[in-house]
């Protein structure tokens, strides 16, 4: 009689089979372990009560099967789809996809899908038919990067029923929130640029009506304030580099500027080029500070000092966030801030002399 197909260890390269010749299932995996189907449940779901010595059996006969969960046999388990959405919006700039694919990463090691729906037009409607229909593909949970007024005030007008956490903006209404910690980047900044001798900092700012942009400004002002500083007009941009260079090319005329910060290393890589074309050397004649520290940022000329936010944690704590919220903690252990830091490089330097 020839030998069960679970006999023996399996041809390298191929996945088991069960008896009936296909693949092999939850129950297959069961009837060799020696346990049942609801503990090999409770194993592809990380149960903590399974006995460590049965979480090991029941691997064990996953590997000798090549036995490989599928995502409905996990949902069966948990009764949960184990797919997560997130609505992004600008999705293309440097801070919202790094912070999506941390999302994405952290999700994949802890058994999830996520379902992403980008959003490009200013229309709170648009908001709400991305829940609805993350809603209809059956998400245990939400995560909002939501880093405009609107889109905060769409998300209230939404009344989201399913666990949700919030990057940026805070709801009001007790949801879980992550940020990083825009104001202090700013004030480290701008603390930066006054300790280097220059008696104040201009600032190009992000568009109104973003937090980010708007917790910057205020905190730039602040500090401007607190240390007795004379407080420039705020100089107005859109993230890009081409508004940065438009709005440095104003600044490089004006001999009394000495140190610029910008909000994001985009619009200060804009300005640095109206300053090389002004003759405004950097950083004798003038200081630029960015904000974000793009990947770029250090290979730039001359390297940018900026204010590094760490996007990955951003996005890993999020998910840790939602997946306590789904499993109805009310007291993760998540810090809600995300520190940044200061990173120092050769495009600041002392005031100039008069």
């Amino acid at each position: 009689m020839p030998p069960h197909a679970t006999d023996g260890p399996a041809p390298k390269g191929r996945s088991r089979r069960n008896f009936a010749g296909t693949r092999p299932v939850m129950e297959d995996v069961a009837r060799l372990a020696g346990v049942s189907k609801q503990t090999v449940s409770r194993v592809l779901n990380d149960n903590p009560a399974v006995r460590p010595e049965t979480r090991t059996a029941v691997e064990d006969a996953m590997s000798a099967l090549g036995y490989r969960p599928s995502r409905s046999a996990r949902s069966l388990a948990s009764g949960r789809t184990r797919m997560l959405g997130v609505i992004s919006f600008d999705a293309a700039r440097y801070g919202p996809a790094s912070i999506l694919t941390a999302i994405n990463k952290a999700a994949q090691d802890r058994g999830y899908l996520v379902s992403a729906i980008a959003i490009d037009t200013a229309d709170p409607a648009t908001v709400v038919r991305a829940v609805d229909r993350l809603s209809a593909e059956g998400a245990d949970g939400v995560i909002a990067i939501a880093p405009q007024d609107w889109v905060r005030q769409a998300l209230v007008e939404a009344r989201i029923d399913t666990p949700l956490v919030v990057l940026e903006n805070d709801l009001g209404d007790g949801t879980p929130l992550i940020t990083a910690d825009s104001r202090a980047g700013a004030r480290a900044a701008t603390e930066h640029l006054l300790h280097l001798g220059h008696a104040t900092v201009w600032h190009i700012a992000g568009p109104l009506g973003w937090t980010s942009a708007d917790r910057r400004a205020a905190s730039w002002r602040t500090t401007l304030e607190a240390a007795g500083a004379n407080v420039p007009e705020l100089h107005v941009g859109d993230w890009s580099a081409d508004s940065g260079y438009d709005l440095g090319r104003g600044l490089a005329e004006r001999p009394d500027v000495t140190a610029v910060f910008a909000s994001n290393d985009q619009m200060a890589l804009g300005a640095l080029r109206a300053f090389h074309e002004a003759g405004r050397r950097v950083p004798d004649d003038v200081s630029v500070v960015g904000y974000d520290d793009i990947p770029e940022a250090a290979h730039l000329l001359p390297p940018l000092t900026t204010v590094r936010t760490n996007f990955t944690e951003i996005g890993t704590r999020s998910l840790r966030l939602l997946l306590a919220h789904i499993d109805g903690l009310t007291e993760p252990r998540v810090e809600p801030v995300v520190p940044v830091e200061l990173i120092v490089r050769r495009s600041t330097g002392p005031a100039p002399r008069r």
